[in-house]
């Protein structure tokens, strides 16, 4: 009988640990040192909360050089403003955590809110049912034809988007009609209204993030959305219904930016035509800028909100130099942008060599 001797066991090499992402991925070598772990752990952390840590720092900067930035009355503005963007950018966080993108939802928004002003005359309850009905058909549209039919995302979403702007300016007659919500409508205090000093609309924002937190990170549909995104091949053998969840992310981006033009139209008490163009590219540049990777697989809705807060007090800031037009806002996020894609490829780039 063979034994193996001591001499022999230590010639045999140790088994190496291999580390796979959570997110998907090649699997990579687990750190084997305490100073590697820290640097994987240090580039994760700035890759989920780094925008927070700009946040912070532009605030601080802020409230001592313009004293008016650091009042409560800002504050509530700067919130409300950022809430209906914060709503659409929700819903984009996760089609683009699936590995796609939605273009549409400027046009959505826009239309939801004119479909909701228009309804508001027979109450509350139709001015939110219309524009879910139709601007969720639009996500469900967007959602079929790249889930079942195979074509690709930024095709389908670019041919809605116009779809829905034509859409809009066919309903109101090139623009020329504008539907005022009714006086004393609670439609409109769903838009105007405030607890404890806040928009209704911040309240809402705040509720839906949790819930989507809540759906990313507890639900097995939230765990489908990183898998999918990841490799949707892979998903696929893992029997997850990869058809099904691109279907349903895109039917809820369409909810979503909807519900957020129906809750712009109760706060301007009006369907305005012209609001929402670009309102995806800003939208995009929030989900990125809090870490969401445009490739898909990795993400958080935490890290949109952070962004979205950015985006609004750059604009904020610029209002408070008075100097500045609007225009400066895309100037300083497209750098914005610009810094956090190249830090998130820096980052992804030490992780795997740790």
């Amino acid at each position: 009988m063979n034994e193996t001797t001591p001499a022999a066991v230590a010639q045999v090499p140790a088994a190496r640990k291999i580390h796979t992402p959570s997110g998907g991925g090649t699997p990579r070598p687990a750190a084997t040192g305490p100073e590697p772990a820290l640097k994987q752990r240090l580039a994760e952390l700035l890759q989920r909360q780094g925008v927070l840590a700009v946040l912070l720092t532009v605030v601080i900067i802020a409230s001592f050089v313009y004293p008016t930035f650091a009042t409560l009355d800002n504050a509530r503005g700067v919130t409300v403003q950022a809430s209906f963007l914060a709503v659409v950018a929700l819903g984009m966080t996760m089609v683009i955590i699936t590995g796609g993108i939605d273009l549409s939802v400027g046009s959505v928004f826009a239309l939801g809110g004119v479909l909701a002003a228009w309804a508001s005359q027979w109450g509350i309850l139709p001015a939110l049912l219309v524009p879910f009905v139709v601007c969720g058909a639009i996500g469900l549209l967007n959602g079929f034809l790249i889930a079942r039919a195979g074509m690709a995302p930024f095709i389908v979403t670019l041919a809605t988007l116009l779809a829905a702007r034509g859409l809009l300016l066919a309903f109101t007659d090139e623009g020329a009609t504008t539907y005022l919500v009714p006086k004393g409508s609670a439609f409109t205090e769903l838009g105007q209204g405030s607890v404890w000093g806040f928009g209704y609309p911040v309240a809402i924002a705040l509720v839906l993030f949790g819930c989507g937190g809540l759906l990313l990170q507890r639900t097995s549909f939230g765990q489908s959305l990183f898998a999918v995104g990841g490799s949707s091949d892979a998903a696929t053998l893992m029997g997850l219904p990869v058809a099904r969840t691109k279907l349903l992310v895109y039917t809820l981006s369409g909810l979503l930016a909807g519900l957020a033009g129906a809750l712009n139209a109760a706060r301007l008490s009006s369907g305005v035509t012209i609001v929402g163009v670009g309102m995806e590219l800003d939208a995009i540049s929030a989900v990125v800028i809090g870490g969401t990777l445009l490739i898909g697989g990795a993400g958080s809705i935490s890290g949109t909100l952070w962004g979205v807060l950015l985006l609004a007090v750059i604009q904020n800031l610029i209002n408070q130099i008075g100097s500045l037009d609007s225009s400066y806002q895309s100037v300083v996020s497209g750098g914005f942008l610009i810094v956090v894609v190249v830090a998130q490829r820096y980052l992804a780039r030490s992780r795997r060599t740790t």
